[in-house]
């Protein structure tokens, strides 16, 4: 008898084999297809082909928290409400990170497998998402497992499910600004899944490379060969491989290399007077050297006098702007939760970042020109599963539907490169 697993209004069948979805943060199309192409990903070459290539749209804001958390409860933000990676705490009126567990509002795909019994195991490339993927579970030696490389030095039975995660790796803790951060995910991934084969494993890179290397850059395809032979294990283990991305990519600066910025900050002071509006930027998280807090997604909190209207259409005129709409509108359309998004939502063009003041952002981490994300135009990513799949031709996937497609879609067969 098929066994079913139903959270969120969406019902999974139960694994026949251990299940292993990858969220590749930062991950644009472009970047495997070049790999593939320059040869250097023969085991993803041998998995498009004979498994399935697709494309799916991720959640905007197109950044790391509101699309993780997408992927893990099979839903958008309006649903599980983590809209950004910070955002403007209602309650306090104090801008704050969303890493805390009590701004999610529904329970995760993990969750709900885990009271039925499942094995668990989630490894996170930075910290900022292990207590959200992991909200709700028992962890140690008869629960799951969550942690991550950057504090995987630090994980303990009670804490995390799981001590002497380096030795059992047998890599460094990497530095956070670095490939190997990515790397020891995919690396300790491999061991526990030969040690505990975990019925659903959920393996977060961190960005790192694609702010600094386009596709198709040695940078870029020493990675994603990386990543290819990690793959290639796990497929070798019979495990069913899901891989998508939070986001996708675009460079952000001019020929002359330097950033392409519109600071809404300064404007909105030009306009209604200084802090008379109060731009929030929902790609600010602790690690904002490659990125300066410059993304292409911004919300605006108006002053009760301000005429919401005019504002709309005075921004729709500038430059780089690609889209302004009221909270109601600009919710609806990228499934958002109103009560934790401004009067305005305000997303810029392919090439185009938002800042608040000129002033406020650090720009002396850039080693390299701008590459960032958060827009629509970062929103088609890939979808890659190591198995044919059937019963998806007649709906737009998103990057949230990678457990359906794994556990409901796949045709069961021992491995993609077989």
């Amino acid at each position: 008898m098929n066994r079913k697993i139903t959270v969120n209004d969406r019902s999974y069948d139960w694994p026949a084999q251990p299940v292993v979805v990858v969220c590749i943060d930062g991950s644009e199309p472009a970047y495997i297809e070049a790999a593939v192409a320059d040869g250097v990903m023969p085991f993803t070459a041998k998995m498009l082909a004979q498994g399935a290539d697709l494309r799916a749209n991720c959640v905007v804001p197109s950044f790391t928290n509101p699309n993780n958390l997408s992927i893990v409860t099979g839903q958008p933000p309006a649903i599980h409400g983590i809209s950004g990676n910070y955002f403007l705490d209602p309650d306090s009126g104090e801008e704050v990170m969303m890493n805390d567990p009590k701004f999610l509002r529904a329970p995760t795909i993990f969750k709900a497998f885990q009271e039925e019994g499942a094995k668990i195991a989630i490894i996170t490339a930075k910290d900022k998402l292990r207590r959200l993927l992991g909200h709700g579970l028992t962890l140690g030696a008869e629960g799951a497992t969550c942690f991550s490389s950057e504090k995987s030095d630090q994980a303990t039975e009670s804490e995390n499910g799981i001590s002497g995660v380096v030795e059992m790796v047998g890599m460094p803790v990497p530095d956070v600004y670095s490939a190997e951060l990515s790397e020891f995910v995919f690396a300790a991934g491999v061991k526990l899944m030969a040690r505990d084969r975990p019925d659903l494993m959920y393996l977060s890179t961190t960005d790192y490379v694609q702010h600094k290397h386009a596709p198709g850059t040695p940078g870029a395809n020493a990675f994603y060969a990386m990543m290819d032979g990690y793959w290639a294990q796990l497929d070798a283990m019979g495990c069913v491989l899901s891989l998508t991305a939070d986001h996708g990519m675009n460079a952000k600066h001019g020929s002359d290399g330097a950033p392409s910025v519109i600071y809404l900050q300064d404007l909105l002071d030009d306009w209604l007077g200084r802090s008379a509006a109060r731009v929030v930027l929902p790609i600010t998280d602790p690690y904002v050297v490659h990125h300066g807090a410059l993304g292409s997604f911004a919300t605006v909190y108006l002053p009760d006098s301000a005429d919401a209207a005019a504002l709309i259409e005075k921004l729709s005129a500038v430059e780089g702007i690609e889209y302004v709409a009221g909270n109601a509108e600009a919710c609806a359309r990228f499934e958002l939760p109103q009560d934790r998004i401004g009067d305005l939502v305000v997303v810029s063009t392919r090439q185009v970042v938002l800042g608040t003041n000129e002033s406020g952002h650090d720009l002396s981490g850039l080693e390299v020109p701008l590459r960032s994300h958060g827009g629509v135009s970062e929103q088609t990513v890939p979808l890659m599963v190591n198995r044919p799949v059937q019963g998806i031709t007649e709906r737009t996937l998103r990057n949230f539907d990678a457990f359906d497609v794994a556990l409901n879609h796949t045709l069961e067969v021992r491995s993609a490169a077989q």
